[in-house]
């Protein structure tokens, strides 16, 4: 009760007309830089950044918060008409979005991905008025080998991402985390697979793989098939809406996808990538029929853009209650509590009242927003899938190019991004899957990291990670869904064998 006296007050200090046009200005930018594929909801909180010197604390914040979750939203819409992720967190969006969008169904999942993003929005909110001080406690407890034990169990839900061939899945799978070592060795500072390029040493960039690898190659497939005349038709915009039958799994997705967001993001050290992760994977495995997923499966759609969401509202409460950054976003959020003269933490709550409770307010506003900006206007984003390939071939690769050199101003990534875009077509004319390769990337880093890490607590033993209790329950877990998910595999190919043979 005394939190709902003090969200009261928030909705007092977030619904002044001031702070209702920063949040409004920060949900449109959001929007914005999700929809330009390179820039993210990282670069564009800190492009903002130092626009909020001028306002008061509690505007610049919202604004700057309003950015994070708002793009989140926008890199859903490029994910499903184009097939190019806007950010890291919309790459699982791409497998079921965009074949969706080829059916004609583009405005089922970008209303079905609204109306996620919103609830799972709304319930990780709740979930930070409600028991956020104490499950961020609980996440305090996460070490190296927690995070390392979760990292193994995103990788081994991958499997189900491995398409027809378990063989070309692991070949992509081990060529994404080959990726990964690219750079400086985190223990011993000595460049690996550097090939004198003095750009490498950082390791390659994210988004020059994901707008290649996603974007280019279904590109080059497509200008490949109008040159032989059998360019597809622009997909029919047909409802926003799913079908009558599409509610109760879509619903059912979207309430695990809220609950898993959330539960991630109060770890800190972890992204949004995540829990997409482990939404998608959570769905197909309890689907009655998974082979519909890749192929434009609804859930694949609405858990894992609920989750990312979700994830957003996790994600904010070490900040707030424990003064730890989850993510790089929230780290520049932290930036800008620093600047504003405010010690994000335990004392937070008692001594800026006010201010955190119209920061939480103004995301209920801000989510509402939001859902008002993507539903009834979905029709019109969708409305770009109509654009003649001729005219949208040009311009998806000007946006492209822009959004990659953006990025650090590099014109060796935009190199490196034609070089994957070219990769990804021939993997794909190999049909060898591209997601394992753009998820194992992600995670190798933070693989590698809290690999070596674990291995100096433990003086060289990987028996330590099972003797502590949230490590060792993570692997368990890990091994069996991996067991799992062999077994069903044999299962699945003996069944067809079966019916082949009859």
């Amino acid at each position: 009760m005394e939190s709902l006296g003090y969200l009261l007050n928030g909705f007092e200090t977030a619904l002044t007309w001031t702070n209702l046009l920063y949040c409004l200005i920060g949900v449109t930018f959001g929007m914005f830089i999700g929809v330009l594929p390179g820039l993210g909801p990282t670069a564009g909180t800190a492009l903002l950044l130092p626009l909020t010197f001028a306002l008061e604390p509690v505007s610049a914040i919202i604004m700057l918060a309003g950015i994070y979750y708002g793009s989140m939203y926008g890199g859903t819409i490029t994910s499903v008409l184009i097939n190019t992720p806007g950010e890291a967190a919309s790459l699982i969006t791409c497998l079921d979005g965009y074949p969706l969008a080829k059916q004609g169904r583009a405005g089922a999942a970008l209303g079905i991905a609204g109306i996620g993003s919103f609830i799972g929005g709304i319930i990780s909110i709740i979930g930070l008025v409600l028991i956020g001080p104490f499950l961020a406690k609980q996440a305090l407890k996460f070490g190296p080998p927690e995070f390392f034990a979760l990292v193994i169990l995103g990788l081994s839900l991958l499997l189900g991402l491995m398409g027809k061939s378990l063989l070309k899945g692991m070949i992509g799978a081990l060529f994404g985390l080959s990726l990964a070592f690219v750079g400086l060795d985190q223990s011993s500072g000595i460049v690996r697979f550097g090939f004198g390029q003095i750009e490498l040493m950082k390791g390659i960039d994210f988004i020059s793989i994901a707008m290649g690898m996603f974007g280019l190659s279904e590109l080059f497939l497509s200008a490949e098939a109008s040159l032989r005349g059998k360019a597809p038709e622009p997909p029919k915009v047909t409802g926003l809406l799913p079908k009558k039958e599409e509610w109760g799994p879509s619903m059912k997705a979207i309430g695990r996808g809220s609950v898993l967001g959330f539960i991630i993001g109060l770890i800190p050290g972890t992204n949004s990538v995540i829990p997409t992760i482990l939404s998608y994977s959570m769905e197909k495995k309890l689907s009655k029929n998974p082979s519909r997923f890749g192929k434009g499966a609804l859930e694949g759609v609405a858990g894992p853009e609920t989750a990312n969401n979700s994830y957003c509202g996790g994600a904010l409460i070490p900040l707030f209650t424990l003064g730890i950054p989850s993510s790089p976003t929230v780290a520049v959020l932290l930036g800008a509590f620093i600047m504003h003269g405010l010690t994000p933490g335990p004392t937070l709550f008692q001594k800026n009242p006010d201010l955190v409770w119209g920061i939480i307010a103004s995301m209920f506003i801000g989510n509402a927003i939001l859902l008002i900006m993507n539903l009834p206007m979905a029709n019109l984003w969708a409305r770009i899938t109509m654009v003649p390939f001729k005219l949208l071939f040009p311009i998806i690769i000007m946006v492209t190019i822009v959004g990659t050199y953006s990025l650090n101003n590099s014109m060796f990534d935009v190199g490196a991004m034609l070089v994957f875009g070219i990769l990804g077509y021939l993997f794909k004319k190999a049909e060898i899957p591209l997601a394992p390769i753009i998820l194992t990337f992600v995670l190798g880093s933070l693989l590698e990291k809290t690999l070596l890490q674990s291995l100096t607590i433990f003086q060289g033993s990987f028996l330590g990670f099972f003797t502590r209790p949230i490590s060792g329950t993570i692997l368990v877990i890990a091994i069996l869904s991996l067991v799992f998910s062999i077994v069903s595999s044999v299962r699945n190919k003996r069944i067809i064998t079966e019916d082949v043979e009859m």
